[in-house]
């Protein structure tokens, strides 16, 4: 097994805010785990060059820390469909309005200008371009979200092994629902533009 190094993790240049970190994840390749499922950390995205959605969060949540925000990440919980992860910030360090920054398969549920006023706000505007290809509309719960910062001691930005304790934590979280039975029985089905636009780029 890889051990944890002590080195600190050097980000590349450019990152200087949300959306320059955002880029950055988009131009990444998008890991389908062919080789078998991984949670890697930071250091060995940047080793691989490719993430999938928890993988990229991690490495937003550590470069925003680098920009003053709490390296936050909270988990999107859906039926019939993957789960979700996000690297939350706010228009100022701890205040403000909220944002995000995400890596996805999906070209709709990525990046999210701090402009919510709460975080419910913010996960509700990937709702409607949150689906399985099925064309049902799946997101149904958030978690609370998760300072990485308690995982310092774990090494998490530049461990070599993978951080299922990490992933484990976060999805162990208490989710609240975000649609009542009548509105998820109501639910239209998705609109075939919308579908094929957040299709656009997919890896297969």
């Amino acid at each position: 097994m890889n051990k944890t190094t002590t080195t600190p993790l050097r980000l590349p240049r450019g990152l200087r805010s949300p959306f320059a970190i955002q880029r950055f994840l988009d131009d990444l390749r998008y890991n389908k785990e062919k080789n078998g499922e991984t949670a890697r950390s930071p250091r060995r995205v940047l080793e691989t060059r490719e993430a999938h959605c928890f993988e990229g969060a991690l490495l937003a949540a550590a470069a925003l820390r680098r920009l003053g925000h709490p390296p936050l990440v909270v988990q999107l919980r859906a039926v019939r469909d993957d789960d979700h992860v996000l690297a939350l910030y706010r228009e100022r360090p701890g205040a403000g309005c909220w944002g995000a920054v995400a890596k996805s398969n999906y070209s709709g549920l990525r990046f999210r200008s701090p402009v919510y006023r709460s975080l419910r706000e913010l996960v509700m505007s990937y709702f409607d371009v949150y689906y399985n290809l099925e064309g049902e509309k799946s997101l149904r719960s958030v978690g609370r979200p998760v300072n990485l910062a308690r995982f310092d001691a774990r090494g998490w930005e530049t461990a070599g092994e993978s951080l299922w304790d990490l992933s484990l934590h976060i999805a162990t979280r208490r989710f609240t629902p975000l649609l009542s039975r009548g509105q998820v029985r109501e639910l239209a089905p998705m609109d075939r533009r919308l579908f094929d636009a957040g299709l656009v780029g997919t890896v297969h």
